[in-house]
């Protein structure tokens, strides 16, 4: 086998998006954070291909201090494939904070990692990967109307974010990144909100476009808003006008949480895959 790190951004996409493309849905993740760092939105990230003969075997990629992000082209090579790929991080002193993937795969590179390193596995968040491409057209709609954030409401997102990690059991971002996030997520009019009788209600934001797809995340609506459908109404009118430029959405959900996944099928979003974001401690 063979294991290539590269530093150019496009030398690696024309390794890794004929491979991502044929399931663009499943890998949006890797795929939206490739063209962020096409686009020099993060910097020193990591990017790999191990391959044996020819054959692409798997991907890699990673943006410090976000999580390593693998994806297996050759299932049935899969455990040699892990094992290899650990013992060449290892020898090349790379840090694995975390990993995130496909559930099968994440597990076991988890377990594999836990036995050469000695460090133990955590588990972060089990997700479920869910596609839209259309909207449910007799969806009930809870009453009010979106609209795009502006620099405005900058104050109530920032506390949202941080309302959001909480929730979420994120890492909290200390509040001047906070800031600085919100600033360049309405510069890029990412954020849409849901007003009901001239009060901010619930909102959403768009993340890692695709020529083809985007993801909707930072899906937020305060406990004192909550079982009022707000929402459920939020994605689904603001999923609508994505797809107007789209050919689908994406978006990743809290298996745990059982409220969110069922609110997301009544919109329309299909169950795709199950991904597991999976930690790692000394």
């Amino acid at each position: 086998m063979e294991f290539v790190q590269y530093d150019d951004a496009e030398q690696f996409a024309a390794v890794a998006e004929p491979v991502i493309a044929k399931n663009e849905d499943v890998f949006s993740l890797f795929y939206g954070i490739l063209q962020a760092i096409k686009a020099g939105k993060y910097v020193n990230p990591f990017m790999a291909v191990v391959s044996d003969g020819g054959e692409k075997l798997a991907l890699l990629q990673m943006t410090p201090p976000h999580p390593l992000n693998l994806v297996i082209v050759n299932e049935s090579k899969k455990d040699e494939t892990i094992d290899f790929i650990i013992r060449e991080l290892r020898a090349a002193s790379v840090p694995v904070p975390s990993i995130i993937s496909v559930k099968q795969w994440a597990v076991a590179f988890a377990e594999n990692w836990e036995l050469q390193t000695g460090e133990k596995q955590k588990l972060l968040m089990d997700q479920g990967l869910y596609r839209l491409d259309e909207v449910e057209e007799n969806l009930e709609m809870s009453p009010g109307s979106w609209r795009f954030a502006s620099g405005e409401d900058a104050p109530l997102i920032e506390k949202w974010f941080a309302l959001f990690e909480e929730d979420t059991n994120l890492d909290r971002t200390p509040m001047e990144l906070i800031k600085e996030r919100v600033a360049a997520f309405l510069e890029a009019g990412e954020v849409f909100l849901w007003e009901d009788e001239g009060k901010v209600v619930s909102m959403m934001k768009k993340s890692r476009p695709t020529e083809n797809s985007v993801t909707v995340s930072l899906v937020f609506t305060p406990k004192e808003e909550r079982k009022k459908g707000y929402a459920r109404t939020m994605v689904a009118q603001g999923s609508q006008e994505l797809l107007k430029d789209y050919e689908f959405c994406v978006l990743y959900t809290d298996m745990m949480n059982p409220t969110s996944n069922k609110i997301y099928k009544e919109i329309g979003y299909k169950h795709i895959a199950d991904s597991i974001h999976i930690g790692f401690e000394k």
